[in-house]
């Protein structure tokens, strides 16, 4: 599903190939990590309209200790003092302001639902005099908003196919365009029942063209 190729580099690391300006570059995902720290970074400060130097990046509850240190290294590259990592159920529930709303009433659990971008995560965390236990964790790695992204991608693949007779699941470019349109009209169904989806010149001239409404989403 991906519109570029993952090859391995000398220590046998996940690099990707990408083109920029006309040349081929390999990237770590460290760097790709770190590019989106700074564009969060970027989107504080234009908020905060001051700089922003000390960061508290979260995490998904099951990432292991070289994941945690690669985050870390990646808002070092943004540069960030990354002054804490956070387990995303336990950000979840200061969020919420549950750390406030146990004073005196003793040890409480607490079930944190997950649905993000490329997981889904369920924790059940404990909370005691403002003290934060992740108690058990579980989840989906390929189930998220992403996901939902490539089962539309697909189903849009296999009409075009029905309809049009041309099949454009070899075309990185078509399919990239594609889930370009998909993700609108996904963000639309969030306000909307139905959404339009229009890809002009999609394949070999031909146009693409559906209207999809929420219980048809629902179904991927």
């Amino acid at each position: 599903m991906w519109p570029f190729k993952v090859i391995a580099d000398d220590d046998d690391k996940p690099m990707i190939v990408a083109e920029h300006k006309g040349k081929k570059k390999h990237i770590s995902a460290v760097e790709i990590s770190s590019m989106i720290l700074m564009k969060m970074r970027e989107i504080a400060e234009a908020y905060l309209e001051a700089p922003v130097k000390n960061a508290v990046v979260t995490v998904p509850a099951y990432f292991n200790d070289s994941q945690r240190k690669a985050t870390v290294d990646a808002g070092t590259i943004a540069g960030l003092n990354v002054i804490r990592i956070m387990n995303e159920p336990t950000a979840a529930a200061i969020a919420y302001g549950l750390d406030k709303k146990i004073n005196g009433v003793g040890k409480r659990n607490i079930f944190i639902f997950d649905l993000g971008g490329s997981t889904f995560d369920v924790s059940l965390l404990t909370i005691k005099d403002k003290v934060f236990k992740v108690k058990a964790t579980a989840g989906n790695t390929h189930l998220g908003g992403e996901d939902f992204g490539n089962r539309m991608v697909n189903y849009f693949v296999n009409e075009f196919k029905r309809k049009k007779k041309v099949d454009i699941s070899g075309n990185p470019r078509a399919l990239r365009r594609l889930r370009t349109a998909g993700e609108k009209a996904k963000r639309t169904l969030s306000f909307a029942v139905t959404a339009n989806i229009e890809v002009d010149s999609l394949f070999q001239g031909i146009d693409f063209c559906y209207s999809i409404n929420r219980s048809q989403h629902g179904s991927f």
